[in-house]
């Protein structure tokens, strides 16, 4: 029996094309912001990292916010963390980032205008039938509003992809400050500016990734429904849901 997905979570025609064509090299997602003659290119898709989920409960969140230092000095615990409601099989998977480029010229230099236009947490390689918003597990589907968009927030433009059973260590190194800023933190620099902490006590990871604004958050599904992958669009892309 082939999936069929709830009509309030299912993503729109500008969102599917989005999704789809965002990890296509080569495939033009719109023009560079006043200037209709230059195409944003999708100029290839990189494998950033792996990223161990054990417990199959994942986050996709901003690792920390400007709040959690007021929470910090107040002696407060900080938000839960935006964890999904959907489950993954325990494992490890790849972390891929869909990099665009649209030239333009500021203030009199030329840049090259390389952005990311989305990240991808690979669950499996069978493809992808039909996309829908990713809930959270405080989210209830019955008292959702229309056009309601599954997504965090980010005041520093970071997100992370992170086993929720391991999230108090994973995410401890963003939570600690140091004369209000977040500390240097010991990670693993990877491409793209992205970083990896590791709990090597639960075998978990958490990896971020760039999430201008915050992200808004895609599950694709196969046509028996399993998650083949979840994906994060910019905040700057809200695409119509």
């Amino acid at each position: 029996m082939e999936w069929v997905g709830d009509a309030r979570l299912a993503a729109g025609p500008e969102a599917t094309w989005y999704l789809e064509a965002a990890f296509t090299p080569g495939a033009h997602l719109g023009t560079v912001y006043d200037d209709p003659t230059t195409p944003v290119v999708v100029t290839g898709v990189e494998e950033v990292t792996s990223i161990r989920i054990p417990s199959g409960r994942l986050v996709v969140d901003a690792p920390w916010d400007d709040d959690e230092f007021w929470e910090y000095e107040r002696g407060l615990p900080g938000r839960p963390p935006r964890e999904l409601a959907v489950r993954i099989p325990p494992g490890v998977y790849r972390v891929e980032i869909a990099w665009t480029a649209g030239p333009y010229e500021f203030m009199g230099e030329h840049l090259d205008g390389v952005v990311c236009a989305a990240t991808r947490l690979c669950i499996s390689d069978d493809p992808v039938v039909g996309w829908e918003m990713g809930l959270s597990v405080e989210d209830d589907i019955a008292r959702l509003q229309p056009r309601h968009i599954g997504r965090f927030f980010s005041d520093a433009n970071v997100g992370c992809f992170a086993d929720a059973g391991a999230w108090t260590t994973l995410s401890a190194p963003f939570r600690t400050f140091a004369d209000g800023v977040p500390a240097p933190r010991d990670s693993e620099q990877l491409a793209g500016g992205c970083e990896r902490v590791c709990d090597e006590s639960q075998q978990a990871d958490l990896v971020t990734f760039m999430a201008e604004s915050g992200g808004v958050v895609w599950l694709g599904r196969t046509k028996t429904g399993e998650v083949a992958a979840i994906v994060v669009t910019s905040g700057l892309h809200d695409a119509k849901a």
